[in-house]
């Protein structure tokens, strides 16, 4: 493979548009180790790269492609992610403390185990993504599609979970706004919520069906949510 430093020289000439310049294509790089802290990778291709332990602190990765790459054990602490595709990567053990991961595709990403305290991931796409036994303490996850993610033992205390879609099914979308818990397109607080269900009000979802006993549910779950994060006021 081209000299590292070749490509991220060669890179760095691309987005200040120089015809001398070339987008860094690093998929299938063997990056074991590898010291690219402070890198400006933006919008590079990444893809199915080896990146076990390597160090990307503070490196600039908003819009690369680093879907199905192996950053085990990774230093990402700081680093710029947002909008990347880390779709099917395998995070596990990773440092993303303080990162910025707006907007990222991490669908199907293995974030076992993975730091992602303070980290910013509005927006961010985590469906199916395995976050058990991750620290996201602190993080940013207002507007996070959670839907279907493992969380199991994972460390949301602090975390901002508003209007974030989460991984547990029914017929209607349920969030957390601000002090207000949604249902579908209705907003109340919780004591509202659990006046409401306790009486004989219908919307559109019959009572005493299947359907109305998931929405339930998953209510509760969304309302222990709020109460451990100590969001209620």
């Amino acid at each position: 493979m081209e000299n590292i430093k070749n490509i991220l020289e060669q890179h760095c000439l691309f987005l200040k548009n120089n015809t001398q310049g070339k987008c860094a294509n690093l998929s299938n790089a063997n990056l074991i180790d590898a010291d690219l802290s402070n890198a400006d990778l933006r919008n590079a291709n990444i893809r199915n790269a080896n990146l076990i332990d390597a160090n990307l602190r503070n490196a600039n990765l908003s819009d690369a492609d680093l879907s199905n790459a192996d950053l085990r054990n990774a230093n990402l602490s700081s680093a710029n992610l947002s909008d990347a595709n880390l779709s099917n990567a395998d995070l596990r053990n990773a440092d993303l403390r303080n990162a910025n991961l707006i907007g990222a595709n991490l669908i199907d990403a293995n974030l076992r185990n993975a730091n992602l305290s303070s980290a910013n991931l509005r927006n961010a796409n985590l469906s199916d993504a395995d976050l058990s036994n991750a620290d996201l303490s602190g993080a940013n996850l207002s507007n996070a599609d959670l839907s279907g993610a493992n969380l199991s033992n994972a460390d949301l205390i602090g975390a901002n979970l508003s209007n974030a879609k989460m991984p547990i099914f029914c017929k209607w979308f349920i969030s957390i706004k601000d002090n207000l818990i949604v249902i579908g397109c209705k907003e109340k607080t919780i004591q509202e919520w659990d006046l409401w269900f306790l009486s004989d009000e219908i919307y559109e979802t019959a009572r005493n069906t299947d359907e109305f006993k998931r929405i339930y549910a998953n209510y509760l779950a969304v309302k222990i949510y709020y109460e451990t994060l100590h969001l209620s006021k």
